[in-house]
């Protein structure tokens, strides 16, 4: 199981896309080390709001207002859900008896709604292939990273939740070199995480896996590689002016290799434009204006500017 699944989704320790040799392992602890200095210099974690399934169900219903008809998606609470969230074609799921913070509605509403859901349903409409609405292992990196991106470019995302991936991509490695599920349990509580959600991520890095060290469900590692390469893919296909790249990305579940090879479909009508769309990507002008600065600002060299302005030599001393 463990080999299919790094075969399927890879290793944590797997080079992202571009990334000059960087991992997903290497993103994770970057994150994880960035929330700490963060919280630590400026004492901003969130208060421990809990709002219920039931608040997140009813901000979600609303929000779907914004792009489907009513009724097209209905929104329940599971309560036997592993994760706190889980979206089909036409039904999202939420964890009962979880604590939800106010950023997870919106997180939400980007995420399963506007991406997983949006895309299933975009997919259906496909009269040619009619399996880019069904969700499959080859799409998943970059469903969950479009997802997570949809969360970036919205300012949905916090660093709370990125912290939360990491840690993840963290306790799959942690298994994969031996570590048991209590281990993994462990490592969660570490972190200060309430102890039941701590006992839902580690049965996450152990669905369908052995528990007894050395195993792992390794899909989970997919999602900062995923949000990397799909950042990159979005300011490549703005800056080569192929915008339509990214719009196509929607009109159903596929790679991004499959973006760029299904161009000629899209053109000659074989394959249908997206019939939904996220907000974001309607508001043409701002998302460009996001990628612009995007593609400009990663030009710059950090080490260079620390060498140019006093007020960097002033923070030394």
């Amino acid at each position: 199981m463990t080999e299919l699944s790094i075969g399927i989704y890879g290793r944590p320790g797997n080079p992202i896309t571009g990334g000059d040799g960087a991992t997903s392992l290497d993103a994770a602890k970057y994150f994880i080390d960035v929330g700490a200095e963060f919280y630590a210099t400026y004492l901003l974690r969130d208060a421990d709001y809990c709002l219920s399934a039931q608040t997140i169900k009813d901000d979600l219903e609303a929000g779907l207002k914004e792009v489907f008809d009513d009724g097209l998606i209905s929104v329940v609470v599971d309560p036997d859900l592993a994760a706190k969230a889980a979206a089909g074609a036409t039904r999202i799921r939420l964890r009962d008896s979880t604590c939800f913070s106010p950023y997870d509605a919106q997180q939400l509403l980007q995420h399963e709604v506007f991406v997983h859901s949006l895309t299933a349903l975009n997919g259906r409409s496909q009269a040619t292939i009619s399996a880019m609405s069904l969700g499959a292992p080859r799409t998943t990196a970059a469903q969950e990273g479009l997802a997570t991106f949809a969360e970036l470019v919205t300012g949905s995302i916090d660093i709370s939740r990125l912290e939360r991936i990491a840690m993840r991509i963290i306790a799959i490695d942690m298994a994969l070199n031996g570590a048991d599920f209590i281990d993994v349990f462990r490592y969660f509580v570490d972190t200060g995480l309430p102890v039941a959600e701590c006992y839902n991520s580690a049965m996450r890095v152990f669905r369908g896996a052995p528990v007894s060290g050395g195993h792992a469900f390794t899909k989970d590692s997919v999602y900062l590689r995923g949000m990397l390469e799909v950042h990159t893919f979005f300011r490549w296909a703005f800056k080569e002016q192929k915008f339509r790249f990214c719009q196509h990305f929607f009109a159903g579940r596929m790679t991004l290799n499959d973006v760029v090879r299904y161009e000629s479909f899209f053109e000659d009508g074989t394959l249908s434009q997206p019939k939904y769309l996220p907000p974001w990507m309607t508001r043409t002008a701002g998302l460009g204006g996001y990628l612009a600065f995007s593609v400009f600002a990663n030009t710059i060299n950090l080490a260079g500017v620390q060498t140019e302005h006093d007020f960097y030599d002033l923070i030394r001393h």
